[in-house]
């Protein structure tokens, strides 16, 4: 079977620090990996804020649909753990990007890296819609 591989951004562009509850922890008591995904949805919820955007605009109905996820487990984190998440696009395209996640522990250990596919979506119509041009420019990795 072939394993997910998920390379790294030259840069990020937020990070955020997240504890691992009680309740993301599974029956072997480590981080769970659905608890993962909500620790990393709250941090693209912060990064969409640090941007200027959101998930979804209540009043516009734009916003965004995952299109897919992958995740690189690397490490176990345990309850009172404090996930450094640092995040960074790749893959810019007519509709969207993906959004790359670094998780180390407290002691710099990696934990997991992951990948979001994240489209933009116009919940009125039910339809993808292009990428802002602005938006694009806030997350479009320096060029060498």
């Amino acid at each position: 079977m072939a394993r997910v591989k998920i390379g790294l951004p030259s840069t990020f562009l937020f990070a955020t620090q997240l504890p691992v509850r009680i309740t993301d922890l599974n029956y072997g008591a480590h981080l769970g990996n659905d608890a993962l995904l909500s620790l990393l949805h709250e941090a693209r919820v912060q990064l969409l804020a640090h941007l200027g955007t959101a998930e979804v605009d209540y009043a516009t109905k734009l916003g965004f649909i995952m299109a897919d996820v992958a995740v690189e487990y690397k490490a176990e984190a345990f309850y009172g753990d404090v996930l450094h998440i640092e995040i960074g696009a790749a893959d810019l395209n007519k509709y969207g990007f993906d959004l790359v996640y670094l998780v180390k522990n407290q002691a710099g250990r990696e934990v997991a890296r992951a990948k979001t596919g994240m489209l933009c979506f116009d919940y009125n119509t039910r339809k993808l819609r292009p990428l802002p041009a602005e938006l694009a420019a806030q997350v479009a990795p320096p060029q060498p």
